[in-house]
């Protein structure tokens, strides 16, 4: 296993809760993390906090935060609690409105940022893939663009392509050093198009990404996701990534290999989730290569990635020789 004092670095780009399950499994091993998330989110309390204090959206920065802590249960529960009765605190939560206060504090988002993973304790690095509010674009199959990343799956239209602006918008220095000092890289889990896109279109990140020496995983999605990636197979997933980034440089995906025809949501009138199908033969052609195992587990009725399968894998990838050269 790998030992502490000379611990690897592990840089993971991503949002929401598939990049908080990846680092609450990840955590529990002695690397060095560092979670690059996205700041494209406009919906719900990020995007009330946006419009008042014009800062980047803290939504997904909470939740990563709150996966790294390593403080009492009781503190990060508080810190992810969601008022739900004032109309002036109504859906907002305690860690998003802290967030924006320290951000009016000190002036500096990536700055408040660190600051509260001082305080929650958090095992390793959170940074925002930019500085400042990004708005994430659209285009879709019939040529509509739709603005706003909470918007874009409502159409439910096959999307052609994302894109940020203000197009050069800078990242922070110390991502750029992370990505280049990095012994892996790993994209996903979560939303392709609003999660994980978002953070390789700040072209200094991508740049990085592409030029640095280290091995490059994607965790594909365990199923599509409706408005986004419906009846994407794995290979489409990786297309994307490639097309967005503008070169192929994925080393190794990892595919799950449950076999289940379809996973229902709770609610039985929603759109129902259907397994990610692996093509292998058409992955081939686009990845070195391929890893099909048991990754998920199920939970309420739903199919998820399980944290701690998950992070073996990934621990037991970085042992093998040669994995950053």
């Amino acid at each position: 296993m790998l030992q502490s004092g000379g611990e690897k670095k592990i840089v993971v780009f991503g949002g929401g809760t598939g990049l908080s399950t990846l680092l609450r499994g990840l955590k529990k091993y002695p690397v060095e993390l560092t979670a690059v998330v996205t700041v494209a989110d406009d919906g719900g309390s990020s995007g009330r906090l946006l419009d008042a204090y014009d800062i980047p959206p803290p939504g997904d920065i909470r939740q990563v935060m709150a996966a790294l802590s390593e403080v009492e249960p009781l503190i990060e529960k508080m810190f992810q609690y969601r008022f739900s009765i004032s109309d002036d605190l109504k859906g907002h939560s305690l860690g998003n409105l802290m967030l924006a206060a320290l951000t009016d504090i000190t002036g500096d988002f990536a700055g408040a940022v660190e600051k509260m993973g001082q305080v929650l304790n958090i095992k390793g690095k959170v940074l925002p893939a930019a500085n400042q509010r990004i708005t994430l674009h659209a285009e879709l199959d019939d040529g509509t663009i739709v603005t706003g990343e909470s918007k874009i799956p409502v159409y439910g239209r096959k999307i052609q392509k994302v894109y940020v602006s203000p197009q050069e918008v800078e990242p922070l220095p110390e991502t750029v050093k992370v990505i280049e000092e990095a012994d892996l890289i790993i994209f996903g889990p979560g939303s392709l198009y609003t999660s994980i896109l978002p953070t390789i279109l700040v072209r200094d990140i991508r740049d990085a990404v592409l030029a640095c020496r280290a091995k490059k995983v994607y965790i594909n999605n365990l199923t599509t996701q409706a408005g986004e990636t419906f009846e994407y197979t794995a290979s489409e997933h990786v297309k994307a990534l490639y097309e967005h980034a503008g070169s192929e440089f994925i080393d190794t995906v990892l595919l799950n290999d449950t076999d289940v025809e379809r996973i229902y949501p709770h609610d039985e009138g929603a759109d129902v989730q259907l397994p990610v199908e692996n093509d292998i033969e058409a992955l081939k052609d686009l990845v070195p290569n391929i890893v099909v195992k048991d990754i998920s587990t199920m939970v309420d009725g739903r199919m998820i990635h399980d944290a701690q399968k998950v992070a073996s894998w990934v621990i037991g990838y970085m042992e093998q020789p040669n994995v950053s050269e």
